[in-house]
């Protein structure tokens, strides 16, 4: 049996084309479709139902030193308010799933992918010590705002929220209805992620697709956005065969620290390099290059695959992202993509695709 999240019968009114997605019924685009959607987002503003994603809460004065003992990342270092992305690893250095850690003041909150649900809650309470309290947070609803006029909308419901910058949260009230906010998201844009009571969901919901400049936007656009802003994606860039490093995600490493799982391998790989790394594709061609194309070389030799591919709305053209060897993923090579019987002509890519527009309060 398919689940539903609080906005189910908002979806339908709204004319969504709902799919099974992650155990959930879910839209993938609306009326106007997956183009539409995604430009909108990038132009004015998109409404995203994320509620089928995880969301728990570890209180407990070692939390944050034990969930580092988890993750590669700086989390005794987060300050209240402040936000951190990051991973889970294995013992082989493989990702788990791809994270965001807020430190609130009921302590740490986090959100965690929909398909990854059951084991990441069942990792983390296996794990954690009785020194530490985990909660489930079934009864809350996840939405995000996303989009160049989302601050605007954002700070006419709640005006402290214009003074969180990028990966920053706090605790506020929209239109009466209390709500944990953070200036986040995974489209490229400025936005904000709202979690709230499932019970008041519906009303939040259609507050804010009541204002000009915000339209819903379903699954497909969804992943269109993210592709096009280089960002991850669980299953696909990310999976417990890959690493942090092969993902291009050294960024999220805390120095000195080397005590959390793989990390013999990742370390090692931080500091030679890996053998493959994740790297854009830019496709010469109408004909998109989808998830599982093997990517040869000129001597037609196999030296990576797709990991994600689409036609890019924003770009007017099909792109990828894909596991490569590194000795072929220098910007400019061509490659080909083997497509069915054909080979298609891509250039390795540097990403982001589209540049990031996330807000970050200018340093005094």
């Amino acid at each position: 049996m398919l689940k539903q999240t609080p906005l189910f019968d908002l979806h339908l009114e709204s004319g969504a084309k709902m799919v099974p997605f992650a155990g959930y019924q879910m839209p993938v685009h609306y009326t106007q479709g997956i183009i539409h959607e995604h430009l909108h987002c990038r132009s004015h503003a998109g409404f995203f139902d994320i509620s089928h994603m995880g969301q728990c809460l570890i209180r407990g004065d070692s939390a944050a030193s034990e969930l580092e003992q988890l993750t590669p990342s700086d989390i005794t270092g987060l300050e209240p308010g402040q936000q951190k992305y990051t991973v889970l690893t294995n013992s082989n250095g493989g990702i788990i799933d791809d994270i965001i850690v807020t430190r609130n003041a009921s302590g740490l909150m986090i959100i965690v992918n929909a398909a990854c649900k059951d084991k990441d809650f069942a990792h983390l309470k296996s794990h954690l010590s009785d020194r530490c309290h985990f909660e489930d947070l079934p009864d809350h609803a996840l939405f995000a705002l996303q989009g160049p006029a989302a601050a605007m909308i954002m700070q006419k419901f709640s005006p402290e929220t214009a003074d969180l910058s990028f990966m920053q949260s706090c605790e506020a009230d929209i239109s009466g209805i209390k709500c944990n906010i953070s200036r986040s998201g995974y489209t490229g844009e400025d936005g904000f992620e709202i979690s709230v009571a499932n019970h008041y969901a519906d009303q939040l919901a259609r507050l804010l697709l009541a204002e000009d400049e915000v339209e819903p936007i379903g699954l497909g656009a969804r992943d269109t956005l993210r592709l096009e802003a280089g960002l991850c994606l669980y299953g696909h860039e990310l999976t417990e065969a890959i690493t942090p490093v092969e993902a291009g995600l050294q960024w999220v490493f805390k120095k000195g620290h080397s005590k959390f799982p793989g990390a013999h391998r990742i370390l090692d790989q931080l500091q030679h390099g890996a053998e493959r790394i994740r790297t854009g594709l830019v496709v010469d061609s109408k004909i998109p290059v989808r998830e599982g194309s093997v990517i040869i070389n000129n001597e037609a030799m196999p030296i990576g695959h797709v990991t994600s591919g689409s036609f890019s709305p924003s770009l007017g053209r099909p792109i990828a992202m894909a596991l490569l060897d590194r000795s072929s993923a220098s910007p400019g090579n061509i490659l080909y993509a083997k497509v069915r019987e054909r080979e298609i002509a891509v250039a390795v890519s540097k990403l982001p695709f589209i540049p990031h527009h996330h807000y970050r309060l200018k340093k005094s």
